[in-house]
């Protein structure tokens, strides 16, 4: 599947509106390594940021704009991210009526790709500020010696269960490869649950055992979720990744026990 990808090789620049540019991506193909079966065990979306979205008005003079999208975690299909650079950059010697058309456009062509509604809105999210992150622990100054990379390692994590606790932990330290291109992707993570405390320095080298690992931002943050389910089954847990952008885009996966509201839609500095 990865052969047929636009990722690292030469790919001509779209000189017009293409939806055929897109490439879908199976979710199934990511989850079934997990265990996941067709009844998801989390809720979620994946909040894509685009800041470089333009296009040529009915008389030809050039517009921009930024978007959101919001892709449902139970679509049946992921976009894989250089796809999507290259299908909206299609638009840009393009007429199109008014922006109302070009919104119409995106979410008609990737609530398509998807197989699921998406939700296209133009502008972005407000940056996060100081009162965001109140509350919340930054694990990041632990002092703790890591010497795992390669790869996810559930077995590092620990939970005291004796200590039963509600708290929201975040990390800056979070980073997975390109699974085609090999390139680094960054990212910031906020955990909140309610269950058995969380040991924080395992926490920590767990995630930097993603370190080398090559694989798409959504199945990180499902493997995160479904491994600290399964190491320390907490009452209810949320997991958002906020990656930089790469292309004009960020991706801002987040899953979490069904029934729980979403994160408020935030951008972190690095993005």
């Amino acid at each position: 599947m990865t052969t047929e990808l636009p990722l690292g090789r030469e790919v001509a620049y779209p000189r017009a509106y293409d939806a055929s540019l897109l490439f879908p991506i199976a979710r199934d193909a990511g989850r079934d390594t997990l265990g996941i079966g067709a009844a998801l065990p989390f809720d979620g979306h994946d909040r894509w940021q685009a800041y470089e979205l333009s296009w040529l008005d009915a008389r030809g003079k050039p517009a921009v704009a930024t978007a959101t999208f919001l892709v449902p975690a139970a679509s049946p299909r992921l976009i894989e991210s250089k796809s999507l650079k290259l299908y909206l950059n299609s638009f840009n010697g393009t007429r199109f009526a008014d922006a109302a058309d070009v919104r119409a456009r995106i979410a008609a062509d990737l609530s398509g790709a998807a197989g699921a509604t998406v939700a296209v809105d133009f502008g972005l999210p407000p940056m996060a500020g100081v009162d965001d992150d109140a509350g919340s622990i930054d694990i990041d100054g632990v002092d703790v010696a890591i010497d795992a990379y390669d790869h996810p390692a559930p077995e590092l994590l620990a939970c005291d269960p004796a200590a039963e606790v509600e708290e929201t932990l975040r990390s800056q330290l979070l980073k997975s490869n390109c699974p085609v291109t090999g390139q680094p992707d960054w990212a910031s993570l906020r955990i909140a649950y309610r269950g058995p405390r969380i040991d924080r320095a395992a926490l920590l080298r767990y995630l930097v055992s993603f370190r080398e690992h090559a694989g798409f931002h959504e199945q990180c943050v499902e493997q995160v979720f479904v491994d600290l389910m399964a190491q320390c089954r907490p009452e209810w847990l949320s997991v958002e990744a906020r990656y930089t952008r790469r292309g004009g885009l960020d991706i801002n996966p987040w899953r979490a026990t069904p029934g729980l509201p979403p994160p408020a839609a935030r951008r972190d500095v690095r993005q």
